[in-house]
């Protein structure tokens, strides 16, 4: 196993927080199946931390969309802060700072690419928001999330708006048809990874791989606006 103490104080580098407590840390980034092969207590892993997290994650984003989008309704309100916090979203954030790279992970889950999970980078995104609540308080936890949640949003909903956001352009122009094919499949059944190309008129405009057919639409579709975007410049 890597140097623990090692890897934490790089992750509190990473993140600009040092914890007074780097057992919270260390228990934010624990998976289930890690504590479980060391025969630790289940209650070192980040789920209790997750569930936290979550909570805070939710408020503190709920007070921001208010603030920041006086005249939306509530209704519009609640749609974007889902898509802001959904599991692609967060697991979007955790690569932007490399989150993966420090989660513990049993041997099982190592194998079978756990670490680039976006269920297990989501969760771990979450725990360290708890972890960082008890151990600084609220207004640290808002720094983080501010800071690695909240920031580029305009890009963060391109991405997670893509496909919606392509057909809307692609509709512009009555002629063009848009498709996406699943080109192949690769991985055992519980791991997944499936390749998908969108096509504007039988010409590709984008890539995506991702864990889901769905997942791997976007990723082509935010290429593919992208593409589009450049192009009309």
């Amino acid at each position: 196993m890597r140097n623990m103490k090692e890897l934490l104080a790089r992750l509190q580098e990473q993140i600009g927080y040092r914890f007074q407590d780097e057992g919270l840390l260390k228990q934010a980034v624990t998976h289930s199946s890690f504590s479980n092969e060391q025969k630790i207590n289940k209650l070192g892993n980040y789920e209790r931390l997750e569930f936290l997290g979550d909570a805070v994650l939710e408020m503190i984003s709920s007070e921001f969309l208010y603030r920041e989008n006086p005249d939306m309704p509530e209704g519009q309100l609640t749609r974007m802060r889902a898509s802001m916090v959904c599991e692609p979203a967060l697991a979007y954030c955790a690569r932007d700072i490399d989150l993966g790279s420090y989660i513990l992970l049993g041997k099982g889950e190592e194998a079978t690419g756990g670490r680039k999970r976006d269920s297990i980078t989501s969760d771990v995104m979450e725990a360290v928001i708890g972890a960082i609540f008890l151990d600084g308080g609220i207004e640290e936890a808002k720094k983080y999330i501010y800071r690695f949640i909240l920031s580029d949003l305009e890009n963060k909903i391109l991405f997670m708006d893509s496909k919606t956001l392509l057909q809307e352009e692609i509709q512009k122009n009555n002629t063009a048809q848009l498709h996406y094919e699943l080109i192949d499949e690769t991985g055992p059944d519980h791991d997944k990874e499936f390749h998908v190309k969108a096509y504007l008129d039988g010409k590709e405009i984008g890539t995506g791989v991702g864990r889901t057919k769905k997942a791997a639409e976007q990723k082509a579709a935010y290429e593919a606006l992208m593409m589009l975007k450049g192009r009309n410049r």
